[in-house]
């Protein structure tokens, strides 16, 4: 009876390991195929994916290796690999069966916040072993070692993003072609615009065929700030303080790439320093005006540009911007005050919004937001945010006027403005009306206002304030030192003017 339970026990040990060998060969089988590209692309529901990575450096390089999609969009072997596979997989496999394509916004997908949770730097770091290979630019050696200090704080794909997926759009170099194109089309103007009382009028760019509408303010005096009992109002809204402006003009939109570029073509400093201008200010030689040197990679990311609003400059090269502006027309253009901006946005209104509207119903938080959508229905004709503007900026001519004749205000991109940024800014204020306020004497950022594309309907009310992140913002500019130009990871805030007017005009 012994040796036969031995033998029976052999047996089953036997049988076990060979249906364990199979299970690991099957296993095995199955992961290596269910991960072959082919695979992955049966089943993702972005065919434009397999497309970019066939023209991309990962596909097609002079070495001729191929890097697979199991390569980047899995951890190596041994970091948790399988657990991953798994819900990718799942992940896939729902968005296959049970969502609509059209639904997916690929823009927003395509950017790198979202990127770095589908690419594993570990990944990246399992080939990519040496940083400083044989031939490496002197440029890539500054930009690798600046990696390696911000440990952590980077992702390889927030500068090499392409390398998986081409995008023409994101060239990850100088941009020494951008802007040399002719900007606008048609006459070339000689003559700036004129100014005939407080009427609106059409700024001209001379030397350019690049026009802009002015809009007339009246001044006036209006309560700044919200409420206590506004939905979704921050404390550095308040207190609510009565103020007055003067009167002042205001450009119709935002400041366009036409418009932009303009300035870009006439002062654009090929090779110069941030210096050339500073010592100029300094002598009083406003005709040594040094603009922008070329761009790191296309501040436009392929939007367009034309009337688009011009994005990614720093609050220094608007101001930069305003001094051109104000030299070439023999006008006083500035950036606005966070006052003028606010007084302007409001148009006379004293709620939320410049139109009628509950900011809870235009969100897409709450159990009936949720289960029943958000209510687009009045927000949509004044302003590009989150929930409908496919996580991009528009173009002017799709959103209504304000009031006072002005277009995206709030939303599409936020605005500078020329004060600078304090939490507790209202409440520095001594008691009584405020006249023309022009924020703290000093301070370290400066204030941005009227919300953007990325942001929902809570922060693009009248009073939202928010302000810049400098050094956030040029986190993966690879140059040293940085560009006091052009922020590298700022695409959501732009810039309007103002002309002062003054009663003797």
């Amino acid at each position: 009876m012994r040796r036969k339970s031995k033998k029976r026990g052999r047996i089953l040990f036997l049988a076990g390991a060979v249906v364990a060998a199979l299970l690991i060969f099957l296993g095995n089988k199955a992961v290596v195929s269910t991960s072959a590209d082919e695979y992955c692309a049966s089943c993702h529901i972005h065919p434009h994916s397999t497309q970019s990575w066939k023209l991309s450096t990962h596909y097609d390089n002079k070495l001729g290796i191929r890097v697979h999609c199991v390569d980047c969009h899995l951890p190596p072997h041994g970091e948790g690999y399988l657990v991953e596979k798994a819900k990718t997989g799942a992940r896939d496999v729902w968005g296959k069966w049970f969502k609509d394509p059209e639904s997916f916004n690929w823009e927003a997908k395509s950017q790198i916040e979202y990127a770095k949770g589908h690419a594993y730097e570990l990944s990246c770091i399992h080939c990519h072993q040496n940083n400083y290979p044989i031939g490496l630019t002197k440029e890539g050696r500054e930009a690798h070692l600046y990696y390696e200090q911000q440990a952590g704080e980077l992702h390889c794909i927030n500068c090499h993003i392409t390398v998986g997926h081409h995008d023409p759009n994101r060239l990850h170099a100088k941009n020494v072609d951008f802007g040399v194109v002719e900007s606008g089309s048609g006459e070339i103007y000689t003559e700036p615009g004129v100014m005939e009382g407080l009427n609106n009028f059409t700024e001209y760019i001379p030397g350019s065929a690049v026009s802009f509408e002015m809009v007339a303010i009246p001044g006036g005096s209006f309560q700044m700030g919200s409420p206590a009992d506004e939905p979704f109002r921050s404390a550095n809204e308040g207190p609510v303080r009565e103020v007055e402006v003067s009167s002042f003009f205001m450009g119709k939109i935002e400041v366009s790439w036409d418009e932009y570029l303009a300035f870009f073509k006439e002062t654009g400093a090929q090779g110069k320093t941030a210096d050339a201008y500073l010592d100029a200010a300094k002598d009083d030689d406003i005709d040594a005006i040094s603009g922008p040197t070329p761009p790191w990679g296309a501040p436009d990311q392929g939007w367009g540009k034309g009337s688009m609003p011009a994005i990614t400059m720093t609050h220094h090269a608007a101001e930069v911007y305003c001094e051109w502006l104000t030299k070439i027309t023999g006008k006083t253009y500035r950036l606005p005050t966070e006052a003028e901006w606010e007084f302007a946005a409001r148009g006379g209104s004293e709620g939320p919004y410049p139109f009628e509207g509950d900011p809870k119903r235009f969100v897409k938080q709450g159990l009936r937001n949720k289960l029943f959508g958000v209510d687009t229905a009045g927000i949509n004709s004044y302003v590009a945010y989150v929930e409908n503007s496919a996580a991009r900026s528009i173009g002017p001519e799709t959103k209504w006027e304000n009031p006072f004749g002005l277009v995206n205000m709030l939303g599409n991109v936020a605005e500078f403005c020329s004060d600078w940024y304090a939490e507790d800014a209202y409440s520095q204020n001594s008691d009584g009306k405020l006249l023309n306020p022009r924020g703290p004497a000093e301070g370290e950022e400066h204030v941005i206002r009227g919300g953007s594309y990325r942001d929902g309907a809570d922060k693009v009310r009248s009073a939202f304030r928010d302000y810049t992140r400098t050094e956030a913002w040029l986190k993966t500019d690879p140059q040293m030192p940085k560009s006091i130009w052009w922020y590298s990871d700022c695409l959501h805030v732009g810039f309007r003017v103002v002309c002062e007017y003054s009663e003797t005009e």
